[in-house]
């Protein structure tokens, strides 16, 4: 039986012309894909963001996989990328026949390190994947040094990191090529979805191929070649034009959508400061240098214990917090496909005590004071 919950952990949301965007598309006649909403998408991702192209995909998942593809990692490659991430990440890697190498997660914001990165490089290395927890992004200058002196290639998992930056600078725009993700949970949606973001000129071409399924369907569309064949491995990577429909009326709300956010992101941390300062939690932290697009509220227990009873508590009061990862290297896949991974003791220790709080576009001001003082009466604060 489907649970009801007074406060749930997510709604999607309709923030402008979502739905008006989706009749015209059926208008216009093309439903598959890079038509005039894709473009738009892409387009006003490309300017906002700086990035040399944005290719709309179905899922962030099927971005990371491009960007594996890419590279031509395979059999016999290693790719650095955090432990404490969605299966995704690691998934991407497995399917070409690569192995995932998990590193720690800094203590602070819960992303890898140049630290944590740099020293797990190997002679086999192909690739490193920073992912950006939570919108806040990773050290991103010292990891693309090490990279570039290494001769790896970066590509950042930006699926929360949509309208977030480091130093100025977008997530996504960093590394040589970036994924993100507009699934439901995330802060721009449009029930699944996603891009590839290619900063490095010289992969458009072969991202374009691999993204029409192994065809150069979008040379012949621009006129470069007389007939579209099939050139190269691919697989159907276009996000509908539904789903680009629906997205672009939300990227046209972009900034009010971010600062909504930041409102509710502010409010929980000013609620909940009082049971920092008593030590019974721990908030998040965004470094100086980071701009966060406040893609979740989450707060990490004293134990797993107690974050195991804090979650029961707020459940019996019909409010949905949920934990996050399981960590990759301790799960079964992760044991099959990376068996000599070393210890990763931040990762253990902080994942067993984080616990994310409801955050969506429209919840009340009232419904989070509710999930505040249920968390204090816990506390019995």
């Amino acid at each position: 039986m489907r649970t009801v919950w007074k406060i749930p952990f997510n709604k999607p949301f309709v923030a402008g012309k979502e739905l008006f965007y989706i009749a015209q598309a059926v208008q216009y006649g093309n439903l598959a894909g890079d038509g005039e909403f894709t473009r738009r998408c892409a387009q006003l991702m490309e300017e906002r963001f700086g990035i040399s192209r944005v290719l709309m995909t179905p899922s962030g998942t099927a971005a990371l996989e491009m960007a594996v593809m890419l590279y031509n990692i395979g059999p016999g490659d290693e790719v650095l990328l955090p432990s404490f991430t969605f299966v995704s990440t690691a998934n991407a890697v497995v399917r070409a026949g690569a192995t995932p190498r998990f590193v720690d997660i800094c203590p602070e914001t819960l992303n890898v390190t140049d630290d944590t990165l740099r020293p797990a490089v190997t002679h086999d290395t192909r690739a490193l994947i920073p992912v950006h927890y939570g919108g806040v992004g990773c050290d991103m200058d010292p990891i693309c040094r090490s990279a570039e002196e290494a001769g790896v290639a970066v590509i950042e998992d930006a699926a929360q990191g949509v309208n977030a930056h480091y130093g100025g600078r977008a997530l996504g725009s960093l590394g040589q090529l970036g994924a993100y993700s507009f699934h439901d949970t995330k802060n721009y949606i449009c029930g699944e979805g996603g891009a590839l973001c290619v900063n490095d000129e010289l992969l458009i071409e072969r991202a374009e191929n691999i993204r029409n399924k192994g065809t150069n369907r979008s040379s012949f569309l621009r006129g470069e070649v007389d007939k579209y064949t099939w050139v190269d491995v691919g697989s159907s990577y276009i996000s509908n034009e539904l789903s680009s429909a629906f997205l672009y009326g939300q990227l046209e709300q972009l900034d009010q959508i971010a600062e909504r956010r930041k409102q509710i992101f502010r409010l929980y941390a000013d609620s909940l400061t009082p049971l920092a300062d008593s030590g019974h939690l721990r908030l998040p932290v965004i470094p100086e240098n980071c701009t966060s697009n406040y893609h979740m509220f989450y707060v990490i227990l004293s134990s797993s214990r107690v974050r195991f009873d804090l979650m029961s508590f707020l459940r019996d009061r019909q409010i949905q917090a949920v934990i996050h990862y399981v960590p990759l290297h301790s799960s079964p896949m992760g044991q099959r496909v990376s068996p000599n991974c070393r210890q990763l003791p931040v990762t253990d220790d902080l994942s067993g005590r984080l616990l994310r709080l409801p955050f969506f576009h429209n919840i009340a001001e009232a419904e989070q004071q509710t999930v505040v003082d249920a968390i204090a009466e816990f506390f019995h604060e």
